[in-house]
């Protein structure tokens, strides 16, 4: 297959059917993102959050990208503004893993670091004190932009169903903006409104009534209510904790091959007590939005 631009091989992941037992004699299958080309879902969300500030003119090819992220979105639009040659501006709070900070400047973009303990919502205010300050700044704001469902509506959704065998009884996802999920599970639930939308946290977000504190599984967990909730039906919410998560991290490694982050495991927790409560047969689809490399200084591994 030969390609011209490194966006061209965006999407079109792989999605398993993971080999393992499930309750109810039921089956589990995983969008394997981080087969797109920065090693992540949100690649899709960088492309699609330029694409769409370019087309309303909100950037033009002077303009400065700034963002608060996790890291994730950032290496998505570090890849994207680096395609149309913007300076990029990305600010992480610091407790998030170094490889993929390493990985964003890599791609040319300019960290600007927050506090660990002011969580998300520092990098927030900070990003938006940058862009008062800077001339010709854009920060995309993926916590609010309608792009960002959009992103999944459009590409990862249409894929799911395009490859699943079976109607999808339920979608299972964790929650970190909530793009991924509202997007997806609003697709879903479009083209069969019997398909349950089950959104997962880990123990420390707020989802689910619990106390906000820190947590080892990155990537998900909210300290706000994403405002794309409220255009899609939740079903229900699972809380996950670290060590299970973690668990499921190894065990997919170990016995399958499959070298994913904690969210990852988050999910395949998830999907598995969920599959215990619903019917013979059913089929269950989740996201494993990351892989483990990213992690390793985290110790993804160890128990």
């Amino acid at each position: 297959m030969l390609v011209h631009h490194i966006q061209e091989l965006i999407g079109h992941t792989p999605l398993i059917e993971l080999p393992i037992a499930v309750p109810n004699d039921s089956h589990i299958y995983a969008k394997l993102e981080m087969f797109n080309p920065g090693g992540s879902i949100k690649d899709r969300l960088g492309d699609y959050l330029i694409q769409d500030g370019l087309q309303s003119g909100k950037i033009n090819a002077t303009t400065t990208i700034i963002e608060p992220t996790a890291g994730n979105t950032g290496i998505g639009l570090a890849l994207a503004a680096q395609h149309h040659q913007l300076k990029t501006i990305l600010v992480v709070p610091e407790k998030f893993s170094m490889e993929k900070q390493v990985l964003m400047q890599a791609l040319g973009a300019e960290i600007v670091h927050t506090p660990s303990e002011q969580g998300i919502q520092g990098a927030i205010k900070k990003a938006n004190e940058l862009a008062a300050s800077i001339p010709n700044s854009y920060v995309p704001m993926q916590f609010k932009n309608p792009a960002n469902p959009a992103a999944y509506y459009h590409s990862l959704a249409p894929e799911i169903l395009a490859d699943m065998p079976h109607p999808v009884t339920a979608f299972v996802a964790g929650a970190g903006s909530g793009g991924t999920f509202a997007g997806v599970a609003a697709y879903l639930q479009a083209h069969d409104d019997a398909t349950q939308a089950v959104v997962v946290e880990p123990e420390g977000s707020i989802l689910n009534g619990g106390p906000a504190h820190a947590h080892r599984t990155e990537g998900i967990g909210v300290e706000f209510i994403p405002p794309f909730f409220e255009q899609v039906r939740i079903d229900q919410t699972l809380t996950i904790a670290d060590d299970d998560a973690f668990a499921a991290v190894r065990q997919l490694a170990r016995k399958h091959g499959l070298f994913v982050g904690s969210s990852s495991g988050a999910a395949l927790v998830a999907s598995l007590k969920l599959a215990a409560t619903l019917p013979h047969n059913s089929h269950i689809v989740t996201i494993f939005p990351d892989s483990s490399e990213r992690y390793l200084s985290q110790k993804i591994y160890s128990k």
